[in-house]
């Protein structure tokens, strides 16, 4: 039978008994028994087109794959550890189904080019699924934008008051880095359309195979060129690794700020009681553990994308079983990244902006005088200068405990005689936000822009 001593011919009997508990991946490459199973399938039919089988055989593999598939799902499969991995499990229990024909379905192929087919049409598949998660937490913060598109806010840099902003742009912000994210998900995508499988060991194959009819069967693009790249190529592993690392970047941000935001300090925020825990001991807590969770779960995107790295780095062409690393890394980031992607979604839809705090934050923070520093440019004060007067001025209400508004008119001349109580209008938070007009820009209507281009985005597939 398949892989009844699979090495005997080389090895004898005992062949890799002792290592086999430590170089078998089947504990986690049943993963991909789908993905196996419709290469295998589409391998069949090819051996048939070509008259490697016979149309009796290959219908009766075929129909052994299926029974095969039907255990999977139905949680049925006796795996066995001793035969190592997913492919030697699956061709072993053909055999036992439909007896010695299964033998032929490895004709013109080794467990090299098959895995990475199988890995291959995951990537594809797990790349398209991550990028609408990421698109569901897109439009959990256009929503949240849509609905407050007029509440002012703090914008900050190095943690301070720097400017005011629109909650709406803040939030937009997250979804164009988020759209990136989306856009290397899908080039991600388009590099994965590739079949590795005809490249066999390493060299290609005696038999007269048709690589290009399987690509096709199996919905991918092309073919390899060059078969030792086939088998040993996990850069399209590496690109999904490498993209949801940054997608992670992304969300440990936001997660980040939800936390701030959400403390007594800040009370921007007020989050939905279905994404919060409370405390062991402390029976006042409402503790933001969805968003910390979020920050905190990065760091095991990051450990998998440079753990394949590590394994790859030193590898001659063309396979070794250090690549079998792949797996373990990448199924964990996927899980990682698309369990944050679906919590934050509903964290952000269900949130509760408080206004009063917002706006109240902005109260006699000086984040509007950037203005009155422009406005004294305009008239003909250098900007450096404009920008050291408007520096005395903070300086001067912050030693009397006062708002600009509250200076005299003696007060203001004394810093520079183009210094008006006129211009003093322009520092309030709504005209700050309004004057923000430039494309990209906080005012209304630039937002509204975004928002407009945002809808396109959602749009499109």
């Amino acid at each position: 039978m398949p892989g009844q001593g699979l090495w005997s011919g080389r090895l004898g009997d005992g062949g890799g008994a002792k290592a086999g508990g430590f170089t078998a991946s089947i504990g986690f490459d049943r993963r991909l028994f789908r993905q196996d199973i419709a290469g295998s399938r589409a391998h069949v039919r090819m051996l048939a087109r070509v008259h490697i089988l016979t149309a009796n055989e290959a219908e009766t593999l075929l129909q052994g794959l299926d029974q095969v598939q039907q255990e999977f799902e139905q949680g049925s499969f006796p795996y066995r550890i001793e035969l190592e991995d997913l492919h030697l499990n699956i061709e072993h229990r053909l055999g036992e189904l439909i007896g010695p024909v299964a033998g032929k379905l490895h004709t013109a192929r080794s467990r090299n080019d098959q895995v990475a087919l199988d890995m291959h049409l995951y990537v594809k598949e797990e790349a398209r699924r991550l990028s609408l998660g990421v698109r569901d937490l897109q439009r959990a913060l256009v929503g949240q934008a849509q609905g407050h598109r007029s509440l002012l806010m703090p914008g900050y840099t190095h943690l301070q008051h720097a400017q005011p902003v629109l909650f709406a742009h803040h939030l937009l912000a997250y979804f164009f880095m988020l759209q990136r994210d989306r856009e290397r998900l899908w080039a991600v995508v388009q590099r994965a359309d590739r079949s590795p499988l005809g490249a066999a060991a390493l060299a290609g194959t005696s038999h007269p195979v048709d690589p290009v009819l399987v690509a096709h069967d199996l919905g991918l693009g092309g073919i390899y060129p060059n078969s030792m790249d086939a088998v040993s190529d996990r850069d399209f592993v590496l690109e999904l690794l490498a993209a949801l690392a940054i997608v992670m970047v992304h969300t440990s941000r936001l997660g980040e700020e939800i936390v701030l935001w959400s403390t007594r300090e800040f009370g921007f925020i007020e989050l939905d009681d279905a994404f919060s825990t409370g405390s062991s001991i402390m029976p006042q807590k409402k503790n933001p553990d969805v968003a910390e969770l979020a920050r905190g779960k990065a760091g095991r995107v990051f450990g998998d994308l440079v753990g394949l790295l590590t394994a790859m780095k030193g590898l001659p062409l063309a396979y070794h079983s250090d690549m079998q690393e792949d797996k373990e890394a990448l199924f964990d980031a996927v899980d990682t990244s698309a369990a944050v992607l679906a919590a934050l979604a509903g964290m952000v839809t269900t949130l509760r902006p408080r206004p009063e705090r917002m706006v109240g934050a902005l109260s006699g923070d000086f984040s509007g005088v950037t203005d009155l520093a422009d406005a004294l440019s305009r008239e003909g004060v250098p900007f450096r200068e404009a920008h050291g007067i408007v520096g005395r001025l903070v300086r001067l209400c912050l030693d009397r405990g006062c708002l600009p508004q509250d200076l005299s008119d003696p007060d203001l001349a004394a810093l520079h005689p183009r210094l008006r109580r006129d211009l003093l209008p322009i520092i309030e938070p709504t005209n700050v936000v309004a004057s923000r007009r430039s494309p990209g820009g906080t005012a209304p209507g630039r937002v509204e822009e975004q928002l407009q281009e945002a809808a396109r985005l959602l749009e499109e597939d």
